[in-house]
């Protein structure tokens, strides 16, 4: 069993807030994170999938293959967006990093796994340098 990771880069904005809570609450709750103008990240993501290597081509799955899924599925979908308001899959969602770990396996794994022995192993998504969230499924 081999394990590769692919590496991608995202901007995107968010706001942490309940609508049935008052911005006192928010605040306490979320401090900066419900600002009501948002706030930004970098983030960083890592894509793991593990298989066994095919002999006759020496990987387990194209990189150039993985990339491209990484960014219809994913990249594409949240690159300059805001999550809260422009993402799809984070409709109803709170926006945290933790819930968008989560919702970006789900959104990677049917694709990924259409690739025959290809499993997604896992989603690290690091919304600071020294904050980040992994997801190994269910």
């Amino acid at each position: 069993m081999i394990h590769i990771t692919r590496k991608e880069h995202f901007n995107a904005a968010h706001k942490m807030y309940r609508d049935e809570w008052s911005a006192e609450k928010n605040a306490e709750v979320f401090g900066k994170c419900a600002n009501p103008n948002w706030h930004g990240h970098n983030y960083n993501l890592f894509v793991t999938v593990k298989g066994q290597v095919t002999h006759a081509t020496g990987y387990l799955i194209d990189l150039k293959e993985l990339k491209v899924i990484i960014n219809d599925y994913v990249i594409e979908k949240l690159d300059h967006k805001n999550i809260n308001l422009d993402v799809d899959f984070m409709k109803g969602k709170m926006a945290s990093t933790e819930l968008l770990c989560i919702e970006i396996f789900n959104q990677l794994k049917g694709p990924i796994e259409a690739y025959p022995g290809v499993f997604l192993h896992s989603v690290r998504l690091h919304e600071t340098e020294n904050n980040s969230a992994e997801y190994f499924g269910d």
